[in-house]
């Protein structure tokens, strides 16, 4: 169900932002600045934009995100654990041994993201 209630959004963004630096703080590592930055944006596209089920976050239905700047992976997942896709506790674990938080999203391992990716670089090719 979609939120359309501004405060109710506002308290969201607030728990994910909590999210954030709980996160870091753990994992003694992370661009705090870059994630808190994006917090209201995921904030509206998880919990009022998008098509998404954390219940079937495979479905082949969904709005899919693909968040390139993957130094901000602490919002990601915090976004993700406040909308419910597992469980809160895995954020203080992010970058442990014992976790399934990566510095940087995967796909292959966390639901909902959609995307691997890491961080932005120029490349140059030349002859």
């Amino acid at each position: 169900m979609k939120t359309t209630d501004i405060k109710e959004l506002e308290e969201i963004a607030r728990r994910v932002r909590i999210g954030i630096i709980e996160s870091t703080y753990n994992a003694k590592s992370g661009h705090p600045g870059g994630s808190l930055s994006i917090a209201d944006i995921l904030t509206v596209l998880y919990f009022n934009q998008m098509n998404i089920d954390e219940k079937n976050p495979k479905s082949n239905s969904r709005d899919r995100l693909v968040l390139s700047k993957g130094h901000v992976a602490p919002a990601l997942y915090s976004t993700l654990a406040e909308k419910g896709y597992f469980d809160k506790e895995e954020l203080k674990k992010l970058r442990k041994i014992d976790g399934m938080l990566q510095g940087h999203p995967d796909m292959k391992n966390i639901p909902g993201v959609d995307m691997s990716t890491g961080s932005l670089r120029t490349r140059t090719i030349c002859c």
